[in-house]
């Protein structure tokens, strides 16, 4: 059997995946959770050994990409699938960086992605290689830092609320941005924030 936890923020398409997941009569979904912060906490409490975390990408608190960055280094073994309804070339980069070992679109079969779990759990890696050669020739030129300030300039905070979120000085978090909207070729935060998630990269 195989032991997973699903996260997705948007409630009926967790329900849905769940459901469908656990049609399967080989794979079990042990818990799901909205967010990739609450997916970590149900791995530091749970006491059922997990095998697969399948996560939706673009989600509040902590990404799927965030989540997979965490698991490799605090739970090495335990493997990451992404799902996502954006085939960008920069989240499949850093996916691949994060030793993600699937990814999978939204629009997929349900059969293929049981059948990725499946594979994924075998010990095999799960990425259609056309989008993987995609992926390598597109350079992010975003650092963490900058990614982080960046996105929550796309979500509409201040510069003051970024500085509290990521316990960083005011001045610290406009250059970040500044920095961002140079590399990008950007008018403004909200522009470079646009720019960078059309990319994949936030």
């Amino acid at each position: 059997m195989i032991n997973i936890i699903v996260v997705e923020d948007q409630a009926l398409v967790r329900g849905a995946i769940c459901a469908l997941l656990n049609l399967q009569s080989d794979i079990h979904v042990v818990a799901e959770a909205e967010d990739g912060k609450a997916a970590l906490a149900l791995l530091n409490s749970t006491t059922s050994k997990i095998d697969i975390v399948l996560s939706d990408i673009e989600m509040p608190n902590l990404t799927g990409i965030e989540l997979a960055e965490v698991i490799v280094k605090k739970h090495p073994e335990i493997k990451t699938i992404i799902m996502t309804t954006f085939a960008r070339s920069g989240y499949i980069k850093r996916a691949i960086q994060a030793n993600v070992k699937g990814f999978i679109l939204k629009e997929a079969p349900s059969d293929d992605l049981a059948e990725a779990i499946i594979k994924v759990h075998a010990g095999k890696t799960i990425i259609d290689p056309e989008l993987a050669i995609n992926a390598l020739g597109d350079n992010d030129p975003l650092n963490d830092k900058e990614r982080k300030a960046l996105r929550f300039a796309g979500e509409g905070l201040s510069t003051v609320d970024i500085a509290e979120k990521l316990f960083l000085s005011e001045g610290t978090i406009r250059n970040y941005l500044s920095e961002a909207i140079s590399k990008l070729n950007a008018t403004n935060r909200i522009d470079a924030a646009r720019i960078a998630r059309q990319k994949g990269w936030l």
